[in-house]
């Protein structure tokens, strides 16, 4: 992985992607006691930066490739990424997705044209799914985040970060990144490397599941022990990836780690204050920034909110139980 890919996923996406915003909010500022600027990726195609990773990889496919259709398995953001680019580039998708995701997610990837097949995650193991299926149907498996154009694609929202951190004279910040597999972390990671040095990437996890703030304070990949089960499911994987860690290892900071009752207090901060939805797992890195201020340095820091596909009544939940 190297810049180069990044740049060529851009230049693919170039004229499909939108280039989101960085937000900003004095209510935020007053809460963190820093400047909070903030990309909401929720605000993308599909709802989440996982058009990104979609589209880059189903773009480099070969035209034969392509035919014989792609397959993924996703709590939800994913699915709907790679559903979405291969509608527009004709290709037929399977989506392998857990039975207990939100059902806006299975709804809205089923909508998008995909063949929706579900699994129990607490039982079944959907590495093995997808590996079968492919080979039953010859179709290729994007995986979520341990795939080389998939980190390519998701990097490209560092390039967006390096070049308006740069138009607002900010040359030095922790960039908080929601964390699942690693992806989007690993990806922003390699893009500011290159093109922002003095911005450094954390990975922010929800309580239970921080297994890459383990990993990282380790050395070594660390798995979560319990199920995958708890309110912010669009980044409860169960380790960090193969290709990812050694990126996360090597260009990242200490992990942050957050609570559910943040991460509803956060989700309630960005549709007040800043207008926007995000999902439990898409608000995690902005929890991080409001509520663990003294594990963050600088007079700056910029946040990740990664995905917005949220049901309404969990949505709900959160701004009934922190009214702004």
């Amino acid at each position: 992985m190297n810049i180069t890919m990044i740049e060529a996923a851009a230049d693919r996406l170039a004229g499909h992607v939108r280039q989101t915003p960085l937000l900003w909010s004095p209510f935020l500022d007053e809460i963190a006691g820093r400047r909070v600027l903030v990309k909401p990726e929720c605000l993308q195609h599909t709802g989440s930066f996982k058009f990104r990773g979609g589209w880059s990889a189903v773009s480099a496919m070969s035209p034969e490739a392509r035919a014989r259709g792609v397959i993924a398995f996703s709590s939800g953001n994913h699915a709907q990424g790679v559903a979405y680019a291969a509608r527009a580039h004709d290709a037929p998708a399977v989506i392998i997705m857990p039975s207990d995701a939100p059902k806006l997610k299975i709804d809205n990837t089923r909508a998008l044209g995909a063949d929706v097949v579900l699994y129990d995650r607490a039982t079944e193991d959907r590495d093995e799914i997808g590996a079968r299926l492919s080979t039953e149907r010859g179709m290729t498996l994007i995986k979520p985040f341990d795939e080389p154009l998939v980190i390519a694609g998701q990097g490209t929202t560092g390039l967006e970060i390096a070049r308006d951190a740069a138009a607002l004279g900010v040359t030095e910040a922790d960039v908080i990144v929601c964390c699942g597999g690693g992806g989007l972390t690993s990806g922003i990671a390699l893009a500011l490397e290159a093109r922002a040095p003095g911005l450094r990437v954390r990975p922010a996890e929800p309580e239970g599941f921080d297994d890459v703030a383990r990993s990282l304070a380790s050395g070594r990949i660390e798995r979560n022990s319990g199920a995958p089960e708890g309110l912010c499911d669009a980044i409860l994987t169960p380790q960090p990836g193969d290709l990812t860690f050694p990126i996360l290892s090597r260009l990242c900071g200490p992990g942050l780690v957050v609570t559910e009752d943040e991460v509803q207090h956060a989700m309630a901060l960005a549709f007040a204050r800043l207008k926007v939805v995000a999902e439990p797992g898409g608000a995690v890195a902005l929890a991080a920034a409001l509520f663990h201020s003294a594990e963050i340095s600088g007079e700056t820091v910029i946040v990740t909110i990664s995905g917005g596909n949220v049901d309404a009544g969990v949505f709900a939940q959160a701004l009934a139980r922190f009214p702004v």
